[in-house]
């Protein structure tokens, strides 16, 4: 397999280690060390992706982070997907498999190209909004399609095989990249005394040093970099994180730092010593009491028509190419620039036996040493002059150089064609001053540099800028600026700075910059070939300025509307240019124009590194009850209510769910059932305020309940919509037990937690969940008394033991509380105990019941009976967008309670008074065995015209075995005013329900059957 674009020699690359990957199916060969990147520019693949919008063909252009174009699908097996992996920062191992993210049927013949060739000047920016408004109803097979073109890879459709994990660090001094800065500020801050953390996101220590062609005392500085490690190595309070991409920079000197721990050795992590997996990538949440930003500068290309063409590069991705990985992406280079440093590439290529075709220089006379020295060599240097217009299609094949006038933009000759197959730009350089963004600082414009540089911290960031970052780009005086940021930051942390040598660079003179983010062309921009700012998005020069013309002068709102820096790139190489452009049209200063905001993560981040070990059981465990081996035991089918694992329902040989739950509904009607209600939240409530917390957290009044005594209650989030529901047992004077929906009780207590902490923390009130201690027993159905009374010592009469009220007693001979309160409407009693003793205690109560037809019923069978009874279930009755008066139950609020409760205001509102809201009601199919769908929508009109006109819909919906017929529960626009009335249920297979609206309460609409 040759390796085409591979050079003979060089390269920090291990030729012994030959590695074959595949490349849209097309099988290929690398060595260690490799980027895939690199491979593939070393294999001659030019095309690796089509462009957005228009479906160009695009190439390579950098080599780390800042890459737009080389965003591809890694994988070999649908478990292994990871889309959107820049080749740049993957490392090559054997047997990857990588494949480009879109173009069909071919990323060499995408047939979509031919919409973007055609129609492109249909498609300015805005065009969506503009074109697919109209019909309406389209609207859906619009997106389906927008949404199939504008993919950037696709997540895996099985279990990820890989386990990721999360770290919890502290340290003195976090330093932010290791190039010749970080290096330098590690150095520094180890050499105190300090606890050190330095982490990179390539591959290797070094940055900018691996492939320079600087050297320091005279020698290559990599071999500065290995000592420095080594140094570094053997300090036991620092800690070396490779492959690690500081990607949020958060409040208190809070950091994370994605870590790709085994990416670079194949698709799925491999096992380690023990035979257990290792970990594929790791989250660090740091803690620094002081940050060395050392994140270096990425340099921007310069913007020129089709200047997108596979062959156009940064020129120092050519150079990093060269030097690092032994790669020649061409045969004959040509340049344009607008500064001494970009000139590094010119020598590299030369110094790798290529030829240079031409160097054009914006600048009029420019000096610098390395620009003399490629004069010396006998390099054609063009100044005052520019790339204007890339030439080829799928890949460069010529350069047209105009002489022009940078500041005016204009083209001032005729220019001409040099022949070429790659074209290398540099425009000036960027410092990485993302991280510094994170908590709303606001980069500073540096004329001198021509570039924005990090704000202050301004006490927020406790942090130091060192090198590029900071606008310090000559390697000796970033070796310096390091160092002082890394004695800096220790000092600030409480240790002592020491002294300490460091390698001279060769002083080289460079002469100043010349701006130029807009390479003019013959053609105004809007008539040119299309001038690409941000590749990764296809938004170009014509399109910020149409932007500007269509009154987006803000430079969010041109971000926005043309999606400059959006997507994976989030404008690491086109926001200056593209916020420079902008400026220019307005008539505005850079600096006036200002930059966009920086927002984590600075790369993407899997879901699988934010998750961490988070996952399955560790992130929702499942619950179990006491008594779930008896459920188990006894054939129960299982529902998942919040994490608990609940009986749905017992179904008997031969039975469906149907037939289950009918013969246990009957069975609580006629007889007497047992349910297992340990889960329902418990949330013990002391103290001698207790009454008044009370009081304010639910609509209804509590001053006056009597020990022994309990009572149901609603809470409303502040604006008057129910949110939780429960009965409140008084035990004591100071004394209550709260029980709350099974899936809120979580939610509950923080909710009391939050009002008490925060807005009543004068009150003397504490909380303390007790939902795990106790275990329910539930006993229901005309029987339950006599039942109850064979193992209770408890005096069970009505008279003794009235509805809504609890004792205290044995049941079973173990300690008990008994509620006698009820959710179906009979005759109930709640028994609850300890929950080690649960067991026994329901053992003994099924033993007991046998003689009175005892029947286990469930969940499902709990919602039939409910709703039987016209009684709410949070969350299925309630959406969040219902008052109490919504669901009819005005009586449970106390409108004249003397302190204000939470949500009292927000029900006063003039929408929450409106008659026609959406209100609780019954619903009776005029066809009895019919069965309402649940969240069927009604209307009041079947035959009206589509989209009809939405009048509530359905909340729960069940067949009654004990009316004979089927019920729903419904939520109807002023259904309380409409009794007697029909409403509609059109369903998604033509059909149409007919119900007829009544009260909300079916069975036992006096409540004679639970006070007996």
């Amino acid at each position: 397999m040759s390796q085409v674009n591979r050079l003979p020699g060089g390269g920090r690359i291990d030729r012994s280690q030959p590695l074959t990957f595949t490349f849209n199916g097309q099988t290929y060969q690398g060595y260690a060390g490799d980027t895939l990147a690199a491979a593939l520019l070393a294999n001659g693949v030019d095309v690796v992706g089509r462009s957005f919008k228009y479906s160009r063909p695009r190439g390579i252009v950098a080599a780390g982070a800042e890459e737009p174009n080389a965003v591809l699908q890694l994988g070999s097996c649908e478990a292994a997907q990871v889309p959107n992996v820049r080749a740049t920062q993957q490392a090559l191992f054997n047997g990857l498999v990588a494949r480009s993210t879109n173009g069909w049927p071919s990323v060499d013949t995408d047939l979509m190209a031919l919409v973007g060739k055609v129609g492109g000047k249909l498609m300015p920016p805005g065009f969506y909004y503009k074109t697919f408004m109209y019909p309406q109803s389209l609207w859906l097979t619009y997106e389906k399609y927008i949404r199939k073109a504008a993919g950037l890879g696709r997540a895996p459709t099985e279990r990820d095989p890989d386990i990721y994990d999360h770290v919890n660090r502290h340290c003195d001094v976090l330093v932010v990249g290791a190039g010749p800065a970080g290096l330098a500020a590690a150095l520094a801050a180890a050499r105190s005394g300090a606890r050190v953390i330095l982490a990179d996101e390539q591959e290797e220590f070094g940055g900018s040093l691996l492939d320079t062609r600087e050297t320091l005392d005279g020698q290559p500085a990599a071999e500065w970099v290995a000592k420095a490690l080594a140094e570094l190595e053997k300090m036991p309070e620092v800690t070396l994180l490779p492959r690690a991409t500081v990607n949020g920079y958060h409040d208190h000197n809070f950091l994370t730092i994605h870590q790709r721990l085994t990416d670079h050795l194949g698709e799925v992590a491999p096992l380690g010593a023990n035979g257990v997996r290792q970990a594929r990538q790791r989250i660090h949440r740091v803690r620094a009491k002081r940050v060395v930003l050392a994140t270096g500068a990425h340099e921007r290309p310069l913007v020129y028509a089709n200047n997108d063409v596979p062959g156009n590069m940064l020129a120092g991705a050519v150079s990093t190419y060269l030097r690092r990985y032994a790669v020649a992406p061409g045969r004959r280079l040509v340049l344009s620039t607008n500064n001494d440093y970009a000139y590094r590439v010119v020598l590299d290529w030369l110094d790798a036996g290529l030829e240079v075709a031409a160097v054009a220089d914006a600048r009029s006379n420019p000096q610098g040493d390395w620009v003399n020295g490629a004069r010396r060599r006998g390099v054609r240097i063009l100044t005052g002059s520019a790339v204007v217009e890339c030439l080829g299609s799928k890949r460069v094949s010529g350069a047209r150089i105009c002489a022009i006038d940078a500041q005016a933009g204009k083209v001032v000759g005729t220019g001409e064609r040099i022949d070429c197959d790659l074209i290398a730009s540099s425009g000036g350089y960027s410092p990485v001053v993302h991280l510094a963004s994170h908590l709303g600082g606001r980069p500073q414009w540096r004329e001198d540099i021509l570039a924005f540089v990090p704000g202050p911290g301004n006490g927020v960031q406790l942090r130091i800028d060192a090198g590029a970052v900071n606008g310090v780009f000559s390697l000796g005086e970033v070796l310096t600026d390091g160092y002082r940021a890394g004695a800096q930051a220790a000092e600030e942390a409480g240790f002592k700075a020491v002294d300490g040598s460091l390698p001279k660079a060769e002083a080289r003179r460079e002469e100043a910059t010349v701006a130029l983010f807009l390479v003019p062309h013959d053609k105004p921009t809007s008539r040119a070939p299309k001038q690409f700012v941000d590749l990764q998005n296809d938004v170009t020069a014509a399109g910020i300025e149409l932007a500007v013309r269509e009154g987006f002068e803000s430079v969010e709102h041109v971000k926005r509307y043309t999606a400059l820096g959006f997507g994976t790139d989030q404008g690491k190489l086109g926001n200056i240019n593209g916020l420079a452009i902008a400026a220019r049209a307005l008539g505005i200063s850079i600096p006036q124009m200002g930059t966009t905001m920086f927002r984590p993560n600075y790369t993407p981040v899997t879901f699988g590194a934010v998750t961490g070990r988070h996952c399955g059981h560790l992130f929702e465990p499942k619950r179990y009850t006491a008594l779930h081996r008896w459920h188990l035991e006894n054939g129960a089918e299982f529902e998942d209510v919040g994490q608990w694992k609940r009986p749905w329902y017992f179904p008997k040989p031969g039975e469906d769910m149907h037939a289950a739950v009918a013969r246990e509904c009957l069975a609580v009607r006629n007889a007497v059932g047992i349910l297992d209600a340990s889960t329902l939240g418990k949330i013990d409530i002391q103290g001698p305020d207790a009454r008044e917390f009370l009081n304010r957290v639910y609509t209804n009044a509590w001053t006056k309940l009597d020990v022994g005594k309990a009572r149901y209650g609603l809470m409303c989030k502040e604006d008057g919509m129910v949110f939780d529901d429960g009965v409140t047992a008084c035990l004591g004077d100071n004394h209550f037990l709260m029980t709350t929906t099974t899936g809120g009780a979580a939610r509950v207590l923080e909710w009391l937690e939050l009002y008490h902490q925060t807005e009543w923390p004068e009150l003397k009130v504490y909380f303390t969940s007790v939902t795990d201690h106790w275990a329910t027993m539930t006993l229901s159905g005309p029987n339950s008394r006599k039942l109850l009374a064979e193992v209770t010592d408890i005096d069970l009469s009505n008279e003794a033991f009235p509805f809504m009220s609890w004792k205290e007693g044995q049941v079973g001979g173990v300690p008990a509380r008994v509620f006698r309160i009820s959710f179906t409407g009979e005759l109930s009693y709640e028994i609850n105990v300890q929950a080690d003793y649960a067991m026994g205690v329901w053992e003994q109560l099924i033993e007991a019941g046998q003689r009175y037809g005892l029947t286990p019923y469930g969940t499902e069978t709990m919602h039939v009976l409910r709703a039987e009874k016209g009684f709410i279930i949070v969350g299925q009755d309630t959406d969040g967008s219902v008052t109490p008066d919504d669901l009819n139950m005005g009586w449970c609020v106390g409108r004249n309670k003397p302190f204000s409760w939470i949500g009292r205001r927000g029900m006063n509102r003039a929408d929450c008074l409106r008659e026609d809201r959406k209100q609780l009601v019954g619903l009776k199919p005029v066809n009895p065995n019919q069965v309402l769908p649940e969240g069927a929508q009604l209307v009041f009109d079947p035959r009206q015209s589509i989209p009809m006109q939405m009048v509530g819909h359905v909340t729960s919906s069940y067949r009654s075995a004990a009316l004979g017929c089927s019920i729903a529960l419904a939520l109807v626009k002023g259904g309380l005013k409409r009794m007697g009335e029909r409403v509609f249920a059109p369903l998604a297979d033509g059909s149409v329900i007919e119900a007829e609206i009544c009260s909300s309460v079916f069975y036992d609409p006096k409540g004679e059957r639970q006070n007996v």
